[in-house]
């Protein structure tokens, strides 16, 4: 088990961590973000620079289909590329 650095305190700052308790991507991070949505389903979240606000548990889950063949813009969103992974 290894410690990772993360910045924290708007990047003025360092924790330590061990590197298995930092699930920040892929199905580990989906199926905690979803028990965070299912337990607090009655909050609120404000959205719209903060003029208007929705239930937490009104957002819809990221889907995840592939993203091949899609076009993403590059450099000043002049050009564009095709993924292909």
């Amino acid at each position: 088990m290894a410690k990772i650095k993360i910045r924290n305190a708007r990047g003025t700052g360092f924790i330590e961590v061990d590197s298995e308790d930092a699930k920040w991507q892929g199905d580990d991070f989906k199926k905690q973000q979803d028990a965070r949505k299912a337990a607090s389903k009655d909050k609120y979240i404000s959205v719209g620079r903060g003029t208007a606000k929705i239930k937490f548990g009104d957002i819809q889950s990221t889907p995840t289909k592939s993203t091949k063949g899609m076009w993403v813009s590059s450099g000043r969103g002049t050009g564009k590329r095709k993924l292909i992974k």
